[in-house]
């Protein structure tokens, strides 16, 4: 583990061409089983934006960002 973790860590959904959240959630949880992670997409219609408790992620985030959802998704992550 690294000697400064992060408090929590903000994930995209759905990177094209590479490891998208649920796949970054997975590799993180090898490394720390704790880790505390937000989901965000825009797409909004994404089973895992609607269930995302039930994929790991302890908070969510529609994009584009509004700054107060954002703050919001961080306290439901940190809590």
């Amino acid at each position: 583990m690294a000697e400064d973790p992060f408090d929590v860590v903000v994930l995209d959904l759905t990177v094209p061409g590479g490891m998208g959240g649920a796949q970054t959630l997975n590799a993180l949880r090898e490394l720390d089983l704790e880790v505390r992670a937000v989901v965000s997409s825009g797409y909004s219609n994404d089973p895992v934006m609607a269930r995302f408790e039930e994929h790991g992620f302890r908070g969510v985030v529609r994009k584009p960002y509004v700054i107060d959802q954002m703050a919001e998704a961080l306290v439901m992550a940190l809590n």
